[in-house]
């Protein structure tokens, strides 16, 4: 599906630059990319990236506290402005062509003479028995997503970071009681954030523990700890981090860390001249909405600087 601009892209074209990725990373390349005049398209899976389901935003230089789909509309309304092109669509395989690249998605081509990575990260997964079987059916991981569905129940959160204490936070509005179940010995929650736990009556935590099953008949009624003790809950809320998706850079050498996630330097180049990133998806170790769109201008302004420099003709 073709957003925000007129008309299709036609697949002979050969842009300057193609920006994989819907989150801010991408947006605030493409921002960038079009004030340079560069010749853009971007193409992400999902407008936003997984930002939009955080249910708060405070750290963002400008904007006191907004939603994270609030933010990410800001960002729209930006694009918007500018005229850029969006494509709703995966790219699957990543070919290099002569001076050029080329890419292809479950419904189109399209060529480019450079790339900016910021495909950013999914949720991973216990892989324990049940989470699968129960994934929408009382097991999620976005509380801002399903969290109104839960009114009154008794839910669980796993894991330990700031996410999952600000998922915790956002569920107790909704529902009786909320456990953070997390295997480390304390939470690992900003100071703000911690303050609002240690306020919050209805969150539990439950340190030093393991779940290994999630049970249920039509929905989720009960999760079994490493112990083998069956503990009773309505709901089952994962946040334990997230892998960062750059499969599809991989196949063309660019070199990736033991994380899986694309190394660049400050300029945002990876190994491979021509291809870019920036976000969760590359390996700077502090990733933050702020952070990601800092990457992604820098990124533009390379790629800018390396069309310039290379005087590359077509």
């Amino acid at each position: 599906m073709f957003n925000i601009s007129s008309g299709m892209p036609d697949p002979n074209k050969i842009y300057d630059v193609i920006i994989l990725g819907g989150g801010p990373s991408a947006i605030g390349a493409a921002i960038y990319a079009a004030r340079f005049a560069l010749d853009l398209l971007v193409i992400g899976k999902t407008f936003g990236g997984l930002i939009a389901s955080t249910h708060l935003v405070e750290n963002y230089p400008g904007i006191t506290s907004t939603s994270g789909t609030g933010l990410m509309e800001m960002f729209r309304e930006h694009m918007n402005s500018l005229n850029i092109p969006y494509i709703t669509d995966e790219i699957t395989n990543i070919e290099k062509e002569g001076d050029h690249f080329l890419l292809k998605s479950f419904f189109m081509s399209f060529k480019t003479k450079t790339i900016i990575v910021a495909t950013g990260s999914e949720r991973k997964k216990l892989n324990i028995p049940g989470e699968e079987e129960f994934t929408g059916k009382g097991v999620s991981y976005c509380a801002t997503c399903d969290g109104m569905f839960f009114k009154d129940k008794t839910l669980a959160v796993i894991g330990g970071s700031d996410s999952a204490v600000k998922e915790a936070l956002f569920l107790s509005q909704h529902a009786t009681k909320v456990y953070i179940i997390y295997r480390g010995e304390e939470i690992r929650a900003e100071p703000i954030n911690k303050k609002r736990l240690e306020g919050n009556k209805k969150i539990e935590i439950i340190t030093e523990t393991q779940i290994t099953e999630i049970k249920g008949d039509f929905s989720v009624n009960a999760i079994i700890f490493e112990n083998g003790k069956e503990f009773k809950v309505d709901g089952v809320f994962i946040e334990i981090g997230s892998v960062p998706k750059s499969k599809v850079v991989e196949q063309l050498g660019v070199k990736l860390n033991q994380k899986n996630e694309i190394n660049i330097n400050r300029r945002s180049e990876t190994n491979i001249p021509g291809i870019y990133a920036a976000g969760d998806v590359a390996d700077a170790p502090f990733k933050q909405a702020i952070t990601g769109v800092a990457e992604g201008v820098v990124a533009a302004y390379s790629v800018f600087d390396y069309i310039k420099e290379k005087r590359i003709k077509y």
